[in-house]
């Protein structure tokens, strides 16, 4: 299953052009109240070859991601007489395209869909892979498929549409794929002067490629692609619990505490030295305004990563860095070693 084709930049052109060398029976734009009002008028104005669509709007929120709002679509799909010569445009963030991909993908056994993200999370982490899904009873991305879009369309101008908070959360991933990966992309991250849309746009790319290099040498999972998850078996568990709250966190700024976390696991685990151990807890420190965990909730918390999809007979297993820019998978810890590094966590925050 190789990577759909991404294209960067100005995309109008390249759907318009795709709309026009395709023949559809329907086209479907799927969205939420934020990109139906902020991005999808950016493109339907080039898009000269489209006479005739159809748009599906759900509501904003990571806790829309699930079963209920994919039951609606389809409904609306089947009432709409959508078939398998349909094309559905998901128009929005990672929610959007995860949700909308998984949609499209089992919709009459599947028919053909198109993600253009628009956030920089779903730039640099939900436009390359093929996976999509939804979660479970709070359980992120229990349920989903392996299916490529027919293309990934990014154009930098949507992010000006963001908040700072939205762009940071996009950057935790940015960060992610140079510890495991790319030392270069981490320096260059960790040095920049500011972190908004403009001086983060460079690097989006270098941020797609590493991960595209990852998910086309293992497509389904089952070996070197698991070192995406470094920082998602904690982070995935904290976004989880705060679901749940009155406050929840974004994404990335639950997967920059798990990061964190996941180092001082590294560290005990003797796989990286304490200069890499300091430089990666300094360096988010620096970029994030983190708070100290709750250790009343950790009980709570053990529970959301039993059910992580990378466990084995009932251990719990990371991906975790044995260098900045290198990442090994498949780690068993313990609840002991994982208390502990939440305690160094909090002890270092505080």
């Amino acid at each position: 299953m190789k990577s759909a084709p991404i294209h960067f930049g100005s995309i109008a052109y390249i759907l318009d052009d795709y709309l026009a060398n395709n023949s559809f029976s329907s086209v479907f734009f799927l969205v939420d109240e934020n990109t139906h009002i902020h991005c999808l008028p950016l493109l339907l104005a080039d898009l000269d070859h489209l006479s005739a669509y159809e748009i599906l709007e759900i509501d904003a929120g990571e806790e829309n991601k699930n079963i209920e709002t994919v039951n609606n679509l389809w409904l609306a799909l089947s009432e709409l007489e959508a078939d398998r010569h349909s094309l559905v445009i998901n128009v929005g963030g990672g929610v959007l395209t995860d949700m909308g991909g998984f949609m499209a993908s089992t919709f009459k056994r599947g028919i053909k869909f198109i993600n253009i993200p628009t956030t920089l999370l779903s730039m640099v982490d939900a436009s390359a892979g093929g996976k999509n899904g939804i979660d479970l009873e709070g359980m992120k991305n229990m349920v989903g498929t392996f299916n490529q879009p027919e293309m990934v369309l990014i154009d930098p101008k949507f992010l000006l549409t963001l908040e700072q908070r939205q762009v940071k959360s996009g950057l935790a991933e940015m960060l992610k794929h140079g510890l495991i990966k790319n030392r270069d992309h981490w320096d260059n991250l960790v040095q920049l002067p500011s972190y908004d849309a403009e001086s983060l746009a460079p690097f989006i790319l270098d941020s797609i490629h590493i991960k595209e290099k990852v998910v086309d040498s293992d497509p389904y999972e089952k070996g070197e692609r698991k070192v995406l998850n470094f920082g998602h078996t904690v982070g995935h568990a904290i976004e989880s619990e705060s679901l749940e709250t009155d406050f929840p966190l974004l994404h990335g700024e639950a997967i920059v505490i798990g990061m964190i976390i996941e180092t001082f696991l590294s560290y005990d685990q003797e796989l990286i030295s304490k200069v890499d151990l300091e430089e990666v807890c300094e360096s988010f420190l620096s970029m994030y305004a983190l708070n100290t965990i709750d250790m009343k909730i950790f009980p709570n918390l053990m529970k959301w990563m039993k059910h992580d999809k990378k466990n084995q007979n009932n251990s719990i297993s990371f991906s975790l860095i044995n260098k900045i820019g290198s990442c090994r998978h498949d780690i068993i810890c313990t609840e002991a070693e994982i208390r502990q590094a939440f305690e160094k966590y909090n002890q270092w925050i505080g």
